[in-house]
């Protein structure tokens, strides 16, 4: 079963649900029916390694290690 993101007006909230395509998906908040389904975000692929290395690289700048792991810290 896929998996799909949706979108409650009833309740505002936004939920990933696991639907098969002849099921109707329900808010999992308030019951509602009426759900609309957003737009599946992808993550670009193989590029994660040079944003974790730019993000770390501006921590660093600015004084901050808390998303460095302890032995990475140096101190």
């Amino acid at each position: 079963m896929p998996l799909f993101s949706y979108h409650c007006a009833q309740c505002d909230t936004d939920v990933e649900l696991l639907v098969r395509g002849s099921d109707t998906p329900v808010c999992p908040g308030c019951g509602a029916a009426n759900l609309e389904r957003l737009m599946s975000r992808v993550a670009p692929g193989g590029k994660s390694a040079g944003i974790i290395k730019s993000a770390r690289a501006q921590a660093a700048r600015e004084g901050h290690l808390s998303n460095f792991s302890r032995s990475e810290r140096g101190r």
